[in-house]
């Protein structure tokens, strides 16, 4: 399965009861796709607010991206937990609402040792016959999964590739290590030039809802081997990538984000509890953060 080099972890649109709003939601694939040149779409990741998503909601979500990107874009379901048994289950469940692949975070919380977190995602991947992505993120996780394991779980049919958030050095080593197939992605917008760099193949990306078009420029200029210019277009996004979470202060993901959105014309509504919406100064912040692209 090849997920491309650009892929969205795309915002869940809530209307202003928060349930999902399913007309946002399909102008907002169609948008994804077509204007900002998304190879896949990451569906109730993080970015979509999965903690506070219903299974249902989840399951919904899933059917709907399918049905609606058509296969013009890949769907990837973010099905992973800190219960290994409810993430197999659920991981199934997407499996037959026709998803293409399957993103598993680290489990949060619990802080498996390295042993335990190979088995958790070994018995998920046994669960399923979808292509799997890692994606290890210790900032929101509490832990880290560590090249050496990660380059064991590469070794099993159906995990293909890993979205990594730990550093460039993890990167580096993962990249340099893994088997013939598996694919390394950046998962940090800011680092997704430098990942390159050193052997990546993409990014799962957040600030690809605003900038997709020109993110996906500069990966095929980088590819194509016109580095200047993928340089050139990496350091007119920096404000963007950095901002979306530094607004001014570190402002949680996808707050940020769904703001730029609606200042862009797009729906999405605010955010669910505890997550806030921008204050009025984030919000001015972003404002001229857009303006400046």
């Amino acid at each position: 399965m090849d997920f491309g080099r650009l892929i969205t972890a795309m915002v869940t649109p809530f209307d202003q009861n928060n349930h999902i709003n399913w007309d946002e939601t399909a102008r907002l694939i169609e948008y994804l796709i077509v204007e900002q040149k998304s190879d896949s779409l990451v569906i109730a990741g993080t970015t979509g607010e999965s903690p506070t998503l219903s299974e249902d909601e989840k399951l919904e979500l899933f059917k709907f991206a399918v049905k609606q990107a058509g296969g013009r874009s890949k769907i990837i379901a973010g099905t992973g937990s800190n219960d290994t048994a409810h993430s197999a289950e659920l991981t199934k469940k997407a499996e037959s609402c026709g998803v293409d692949g399957i993103l598993l975070v680290a489990p949060y919380y619990n802080k498996p040792n390295q042993e335990g977190l190979y088995q958790h995602f070994k018995a998920i991947a046994e669960a399923t016959s979808l292509p799997i992505m890692l994606y290890n993120v210790p900032g929101r996780t509490g832990i880290s999964l560590s090249t050496a394991t990660t380059l064991r779980l590469a070794q099993l049919p159906n995990i293909v590739a890993t979205k990594e958030c730990a550093s460039i050095d993890q990167v580096t080593a993962i990249a340099a290590g893994a088997p013939d197939g598996f694919i390394v992605y950046s998962g940090d917008d800011s680092s997704a030039l430098p990942a390159l760099a050193v052997g990546a193949y993409g990014i799962v990306s957040v600030a690809s809802h605003i900038a997709g078009a020109r993110m996906k420029d500069m990966i095929h200029a980088y590819v194509e081997g016109n580095v200047k210019e993928a340089a050139k277009l990496h350091q007119s996004l920096f404000t963007l990538f950095k901002g979306l979470f530094e607004c001014p202060d570190p402002l949680p993901n996808p707050a940020a984000v769904k703001f730029a959105l609606h200042e862009r014309g797009y729906q999405v509504g605010g955010v669910r509890l505890p997550l806030v919406s921008p204050s009025e100064n984030e919000a001015a912040f972003i404002r001229n953060m857009l303006s400046s692209l």
